[in-house]
This record gives structure tokens, sequence and C-alpha cells, in this order.
């Protein structure tokens, strides 16, 4: 099975090739099927028009909503039918774009629609400040009265709670019309780093010339040619270093921004208003900071032990994700023999869910291969109403591929049960739970590998793939929010954001957390450049803590069996219909406690006691 699919990938990405396909080379079975949203682009552009024209009868409402439950029911309708549509709208320009970022067509596509976003936000923005005048108990009341009116119960509640945020009509009309304006840095970033940055073309492992690409830079990274892996990293991140006095502005720029919004919400703090948008409150995000500050010790050992079974005097950060362990560390997957490996692991959450599995692969819920200048990394596109959710990969082969796999597919059947089974208001969820179902399939992943092998050295090999997940996936994230506050903390403090200082910190950070064994290449130091985290407004540290989660969930639904699983896939059609801590708890996790936080760390020591136990240090 393996050889099949992955002597086709190879045709497009051994050594041998130094371009990267274009996406008319790919086999149509690999690319996502998108005419599931719209047939052609001509559909696109009716529904464009249908929402445009739609936008001056907004006026309608106006002043209405306080009238009666049938006034306020039809604007509501109005106003959801409205984001259906353009929701869809959104879903095809983005992937039809993110395909191939060069071409024009549907990169204007996506700048029109980002742009009616604004406009429908811009028209509708008087909802909110209408139904905040509202008296409590009149809304609630108009609520409960029309059946048609109760699904909205817990948004009216949330409302009147960010009561306190909400500005007056005109406000909130001027606030609506700079949503272009805060998108920019992002975008003009994302255009950067995806499609506009040239990377060198350096020697690989063989000795053949291959220009660096993204996927490639994540593939050297696991080479057991140290030599390669540093002509890699820094290959990489030349380009970046070039161009970071440009990141430097665009960053600040999304920060000045977000300090815009947040006073004008008045907020204290950018970082309040984000967490708030959830009803988080911020001792959740503190208590992550300073309880994983408490608790290095194990991404220190962890550190020492690399250095120490690689035989090297000094441990550079292109060391991190290489394996230990010779045997198994270059072994590849095929697209194929992944999905098997997949569906197997997810089988303890029962056939309802596997049912759904295969529906996402059979019929191309994602794009699977990495070609010319399609967006790097891999994501699920969410719950669209209407539209079952999408996948973008960037197909390599290596073991860390296995795990994307397993980990999009995690948001894509949150997104997807969640579809199935909320009404379009709650029809989404928020991102604090956002990646408790993706590092929940890893886990279950790696557990089920773990059992299926009775070799010595893949379990090794497997225990330090357990390792790098708490690493990168609980560690680092909580690295990066750390640096996020701090940064953050400076702009409003009044301290300007420059490279140097930006660069210093990122460097002082990453070093607290690795420990001494680390030494930091200069290169390094300026990885903020690339993390487009850092532009989504204090998403990074939901990693952290949705792993934390997903760690205990997962090790109900093991230990547990069917209680646990049905708690667990509850929570999967829960969408948004309570707040996220809420979810969790009937769930059977308590975010508010630090018992999640502190399981993570103890699971990285465990870990580290069976390797050194099995190879006897």
């Amino acid at each position: 099975m393996r050889v099949n699919i992955f002597s086709y990938q190879n045709k497009y990405f051994n050594t041998e090739v130094t371009s990267l396909p274009t996406r008319e080379e790919i086999e149509e079975k690999y690319k996502w099927n998108i005419s599931d949203i719209y047939n052609s682009d001509e559909d696109w552009e009716k529904d464009f028009k249908w929402v445009t024209n739609r936008i001056p009868e907004y006026s309608i409402y106006i002043g209405t909503l306080s009238k009666d439950a049938d006034s306020l029911y039809k604007c509501l309708k109005f106003d959801e039918e409205t984001g259906k549509k353009l929701e869809r709208l959104h879903l095809y320009s983005m992937l039809s774009h993110d395909g191939d970022m060069s071409v024009t067509k549907y990169q204007a596509m996506d700048d029109r629609v980002k742009s009616l976003y604004t406009q429908v936000a811009t028209a509708s923005s008087f909802i909110r400040p209408e139904l905040i005048k509202i008296p409590e108990d009149q809304l609630l009341e108009m609520v409960s009265s029309k059946p048609e009116l109760n699904i909205y119960e817990h948004f009216v509640k949330n409302l009147i709670r960010s009561k306190a945020h909400t500005l007056d009509e005109k406000e909130e009309k001027l606030l609506s019309l700079a949503g272009d304006t805060v998108q920019a840095s992002y975008n003009t970033f994302s255009i950067l780093t995806n499609a506009d940055l040239t990377f060198p073309i350096i020697k690989d492992e063989q000795g053949k010339n291959v220009r660096m690409s993204h996927g490639r830079y994540y593939a050297a990274m696991y080479s057991i040619d140290r030599k390669y892996r540093e002509r890699a990293f820094k290959a990489y991140y030349e380009s970046y270093k070039s161009y970071r006095n440009t990141f430097s502005s665009l960053l600040y720029g999304n920060i000045k921004s977000n300090i815009f919004t947040a006073k004008a919400r008045k907020y204290n703090s950018v970082r309040e208003g984000s967490l708030d948008s959830n009803n988080i409150p911020i001792s959740v995000y503190d208590n992550l900071i300073n309880t994983i500050n408490d608790n290095l010790s194990p991404l220190h050992k962890w550190a020492s032990l690399k250095k120490r079974l690689l035989k090297i005097e000094k441990l550079h950060p292109y060391d991190v994700y290489v394996s230990l362990f010779n045997e198994t560390k270059s072994k590849t997957y095929s697209y194929e023999e992944a999905r098997d490996i997949v569906i197997e692991a997810m089988k303890p959450l029962g056939d309802d869910y596997i049912k759904s599995l295969n529906k996402a692969f059979n019929d191309r819920w994602l794009d699977v291969f990495e070609t010319k200048a399609k967006r790097n990394g891999a994501y699920s596109s969410g719950t669209t109403y209407g539209v079952h959710p999408y996948m973008l990969l960037n197909w390599n082969g290596l073991l860390s591929d296995v795990f994307t796999l397993a980990h999009e597919l995690g948001h894509n059947m949150h997104s997807y049960y969640t579809g199935q089974n909320q009404p379009y208001p709650y029809a989404n969820y928020s991102i604090f739970v956002a990646e408790v179902a993706s590092t929940f399939n890893e886990s279950l992943l790696l557990n089920y590998l773990i059992k299926n092998t009775n070799n010595e050295k893949e379990k090794l090999f497997l225990l330090e793939k357990y390792l790098n997940n708490i690493a990168s996936t609980f560690y680092r994230q909580v690295m990066f929010a750390e640096y996020e506050m701090k940064i953050y903390d400076m702009a409003e403090n009044g301290e300007a954001l420059t490279t140097d200082n930006l660069s210093q910190l990122y460097s002082d950070i990453y070093q607290k957390y690795w420990g001494p064994n680390m030494v930091l290449d200069e290169d390094k130091k300026y990885t903020w450049t690339r993390i487009p985290h850092f532009y989504y407004n204090f998403y990074v540290y939901q990693y952290a803590t949705g792993f934390a989660a997903s760690e205990t969930l997962s090790e109900k639904v093991l230990n547990e069996g069917k209680p646990a699983v049905d708690k667990y896939l509850n929570f999967l059609k829960s969408g948004s219909s309570d707040y996220p801590i809420n979810l969790l708890a009937s769930a059977g996790v308590d975010m508010n406690s630090p018992g999640p936080t502190l399981s993570a760390t103890k699971k990285m020591n465990k870990i580290l006691e069976e390797i050194e136990n099995i190879i006897g240090e």
C-alpha cells in the first residue's frame, strides 16, 4: 500500500526535483472538492450579489427590536440568513485562494468577501446596541414568549454579560468600519510569507540542489543528517531575517490595531478583552504561565537527555525534532496508509465517529499535497453552516504528517458534529475549546501506536513522539503565550516594539524554557517573524489549555469506555451552546483548577522515566 502512493508522491517530492508541482499535476482525488460549496465561480458571484443587494435592507429593522417578539425574530432571522450566505462565500474564496495563492482572481475574490463582511458588519452594527438598550427582564421575556426565539436564550444572556463593553450604535458602526484596517497587517504578513518570500537553494542530504520551502524545512528538521539540518535551518531563516524590519512593522501594526479596539471597548488590556469574549477569566491565562514557569524541569531534562543520546557537545534548535532512535526515525507513510492507521486509532470513539471519518476521506474534504504557491501548513476550515468542513495538508510522508492528519481531523469532526447538531447561532465553537478535539485525536493515535508495537526500539521512538507532542503542543505554546503577553504589555505601557527588542525578548524566553543545555543560534531569535498566531489576538495559550484538557479526556475514554465516550461526543456536538469552561466541565474536565495543566507536566516526567528505564540510563 505504501509503495503505490508514496511513489506517486515521490514523483513530485523526491530530492531530485528542484521545484514544487503545480496544482494541475496533482490527481483530483487528492484535492478538496469545493463544488460542495458552489458549482462554479459564477454561482459564487450570484450569492455575492444577493448579499450585496441585501445590505441596505438592514435599515428596515433599525429601531424595531424592542417593539415585540415578532419584530425581534424577523431581524435576527434576516441577519442569520445573510450570515449563512456570507460564510459560504468566504469558505469558497478562502479555499480557492489557499489552493494557489498566486492566482490573482481568487486573491481578489477573497479580498472582496472580506470587504463584504465589513459592509455587513457595518449595516448590522445597530443590533447589539439596540438589544442592550432593552431592559434585561423585557428582553428575556421576549425570548421566552416566542418558541422560535427560545434558542437565543444563551445568546441573549451572553449579550447581557457583555453590556459593559458594547458601545452605542454610532460607535459600533465606526468600529465595524475599521474592520478591514485591523486585518491589514495580518493579510500582508500572510501574502509575504506564503507567496512572495523566496527561499535560497541549498544542498540536500544527497548533495543535490533543492530550493528551500516551508514543507522542506519541516521535513529537514527530522533528517538524521545534522549538517543538512543546519543548512536548512539557516537557509529558511535567512529569508525571514532579511525582512525582519518589515515583519516588525507588521506585527507592531497589528498590536496597535488590537489596542485601539480594546480601549474603544473599555477593557483594561487587549488580553482581558480577548479572553472576555469567551468568558474566560484572566486568571486562567496567568495560572497557565505561572504553573509552567514553576515546572520547566521536564523540558530541561528532555534537552539534557537529547543532548546526551545524540552525543553532541552543544544542543541547537535544529536538533530538537530529530529522533534519537535510528532504527525507526526514517520510516515514511503514504497518505492512504496514514488514513487507515488514523481510522483504527479512533475506533474507541464508536461506529458513528468512524463513519464520519470515512465520509471526510471519500468525499474529498481534504487537500493533501504541497504544490506551488499553495498555503503552507495545515488547517481545518471550521464550521460553515450547511457545508461540511474542509482540511488543508502539505503531505511529506513523515510520522509528523500522520499526526497532523489526526489533529486536523479532530477539528473537522468537531466542526462536523457541531454543524449537524446545533442551530446557526451556536454552530461554531470558541477558540478556547478549539484545540481539544485535535489534540485528543493525537493522544488516541499515539496510544494506539504504542499499544500495537512489540518492538522495543519502535516503542522508544513513539514515546519520544509523545515527549515531542508535549514539548511542542504544550510547552512551546505556553512559551508563545508568554511572549505574546509580554510584547502586548510593552506596547500597552508605551514602549515601542523594535526588531531588536522583539528578537531579544524571544531569545530570552526561548532560552529560559529550554534551559542551560540549549545553545541559541543567532537566527533562532527571529522565529517571531514567521509565527502567524501572533496576529490572532491571544490564541496560542489555548493550544496548551486544550492539550491539558484533551489528555484528561482521552484517558477517561480509554479507561472508562462508553460513558466517557458519550460525554465526549456530546461535547463535540455542543458547539457554542454554553460557555467553554462549562462545556469542558460537562465532559469531565475542570479548567478552573491547576490539575489539567500539572497532569501534562507529570505525564512528561513519567515518559522520560520510562525511556530511561528502557535504555538503562
